[in-house]
């Protein structure tokens, strides 16, 4: 099958192991807390956390199934002179009044754009991370006229369990806490299936990696897999005529191959860029390639 190739596509960004400093993470992370301005929303389903950063054109940043807004803070910190880079938590059922159990996609989707019609924004690029994905891909379907750019970072239309993961995700979403209450279970699982991020970044990255993952509830978690598991969005695909980027990595053990090329083979405005030596999660590895990516495709658009 043919597949579109465009000069965003043919770049690689050449690097082995991550591209970060702690350094970098240090910057952001202080910046963030100078210079962010926080709020609360109330949507029709949970108090919503969020928070703008920077100038310029509005960019919404939804995290992934086991992540947090604030993860994205070093590319949001290369981002800040050129977009108002918005982040908000997405339900967790715990201090927020979200009932997760009945929570459904079309859901997510309407507290995204509650949330850009409480900040006055009327078109908005948006960028979705991994579960984040099929939020924007939803969003993108449902509300065309909302949307300048859609990002997918590690992202899919289909994603069904294994027998085991589901299995697991039907037993953990009756269990209590949160991933960083099993610290050494939690960092050994990060091993299995992110070892770019466990094993090649510097030790507070490490460590935010880890704090960002373990701030969310088992059940949240779960609730998100079986969502996740249920959810088969590729009929949409073709109707989806907003600009996409398609961010990629060669070291993802999570999202398969097969996922971003039905992505790729479907959609029908997209580009795609792969960081090399990265896995899941390039905004903790590769922050500096994906905020070029970004700002590249937006610009080149």
């Amino acid at each position: 099958m043919a597949t579109k190739v465009s000069a965003l596509q043919r770049r690689r960004f050449m690097a082995p192991k991550a591209i970060v400093s702690t350094g970098e993470l240090h910057a952001a992370r202080v910046a963030f807390r100078q210079q962010a301005r926080q709020g609360v929303l109330n949507t029709p389903r949970y108090r919503m956390r969020y928070f703008t950063w920077g100038h310029g054109p509005p960019l919404i940043f939804i995290h992934g199934m086991a992540d947090t807004g604030r993860a994205f803070v070093m590319v949001m910190h290369r981002l800040i002179e050129r977009f108002t880079c918005i982040g908000y938590e997405l339900p967790n059922g715990c201090s927020d009044g979200a009932d997760l159990l009945h929570y459904t996609l079309p859901d997510y989707t309407a507290d995204l754009v509650n949330l850009l019609d409480h900040l006055g924004h009327q078109r908005v690029a948006v960028l979705g991370s991994s579960f984040g994905s099929l939020i924007a891909l939803a969003s993108l379907a449902s509300s065309p006229e909302r949307w300048t750019h859609g990002i997918l970072e590690n992202g899919f239309a289909r994603r069904p369990l294994n027998r085991f993961q589901r299995a697991l995700a039907h037993l953990s979403r009756f269990w209590p806490g949160f991933f960083g209450d099993w610290p050494a279970i939690y960092r050994w699982v990060m091993q299995k299936v992110e070892p770019p991020a466990l094993t090649s970044t510097p030790r507070p990255v490490t460590e935010f990696t880890i704090e960002c993952g373990g701030a969310t509830p088992i059940r949240a978690s779960s609730l998100r897999s079986i969502l996740i598991d249920r959810t088969d969005l590729s009929s949409l695909l073709p109707t989806i005529r907003t600009p996409i980027l398609l961010l990629t990595s060669d070291q993802d053990r999570l999202v398969p191959r097969s996922c971003w090329e039905e992505l790729l083979a479907r959609l029908p405005n997209v580009h795609r860029v792969e960081i090399p030596g990265c896995g899941h999660y390039p905004h903790f590895t590769h922050p500096g390639p994906m905020a070029n990516a970004i700002l590249d495709f937006v610009q080149e658009e």
